[in-house]
């Protein structure tokens, strides 16, 4: 299974364990949300996103030899916010992961998410 189906797959469903194996120990990790990010702070949010949202659709994917870049379309009760993620892969594990976040949009409709 390629490794950028795999990384959605496990994320959206909320299977952090499984999102964790494709990460290499030093992943880089990356966000515009005003919080630090480490590998962690990530899965944690994307557990949050998952489990909180009403859905999470991927609108666009673009491959490169090297990773992938996606939009996400993030269903909230309360309406609908954008994610967008760059992802390096070398030998099929992840080694970057830089998030784009709709920070208003997640700011009202996710309240808390980042928070520590």
């Amino acid at each position: 299974m390629d490794v950028v189906d795999f990384w959605v797959r496990s994320w959206t469903s909320d299977d952090p364990a499984a999102a964790r194996r494709l990460l290499t120990p030093d992943v880089e990790t990356e966000w515009n949300l005003d919080a630090p990010v480490d590998d962690e702070e990530l899965l944690q949010v994307l557990h949050r996103i998952a489990a909180f949202a009403d859905g999470v659709r991927v609108a666009a994917r673009t491959d490169a030899v090297d990773g992938a870049a996606l939009v996400y379309d993030l269903a909230a009760p309360f309406g609908p916010a954008r994610l967008v993620e760059f992802l390096a892969i070398q030998d099929n594990l992840i080694t970057e992961v830089r998030h784009v976040y709709d920070v208003t949009a997640i700011d009202r409709f996710f309240p808390g998410l980042y928070a520590g």
